[in-house]
């Protein structure tokens, strides 16, 4: 079995796991008041896992497969490829997702995206990083005016 249906059938475990989770435990515990709203806070999560599956199964099945196309992975010759750049993308995601509470959601994210881009070739550090503050400042705006969730923005010793 080739490495994309593998990963596939891996995912295809993954999203039946967390179909069952939010069809069948997430509702449980909600209040009666809520019981009666058109969309619960199982809604997205059973619409993923239903998409997840329906993709995984498609990729098992080989129904995506045409002919080799030349822009196509080739597992076989995966050194070929920019590994290390996704690898650092990885260790770079990580990095954020732990420097997020201690360091506050705004220098977290400008730092996430202009890395990011520093680390996928960009190097004009003064376009990264303007573009990297106002997508963080939007962002930041929209959740936590608009939708109303807290977001932590600065450090805790700043005052955030």
């Amino acid at each position: 079995m080739a490495l994309d249906r593998w990963i596939a059938l891996v995912l295809l475990g993954v999203c039946l796991a967390y179909g069952y989770a939010a069809w069948f435990t997430m509702d449980a515990g909600l209040a009666p008041f809520m019981r009666r709203a058109p969309i619960w806070p199982s809604t997205f999560p059973k619409v993923l896992s239903i998409l997840g599956i329906v993709t995984s199964l498609v990729i098992l099945l080989g129904l995506e497969k045409g002919e080799a196309k030349t822009g196509d992975i080739d597992y076989r010759r995966l050194g070929d490829y920019h590994l290390g750049q996704a690898l650092m993308l990885l260790a770079l995601m990580v990095a954020y997702a732990l420097c997020l509470r201690p360091l506050g959601f705004l220098i977290s994210t400008v730092a996430f995206l202009a890395l990011g881009s520093a680390i996928l070739g960009e190097r004009k550090w003064h376009v990264m990083i303007l573009i990297a503050g106002v997508a963080t400042l939007v962002v930041w705006y929209l959740v936590q005016q608009v939708l109303g969730i807290y977001l932590r923005p600065l450090p805790g010793f700043i005052g955030g």
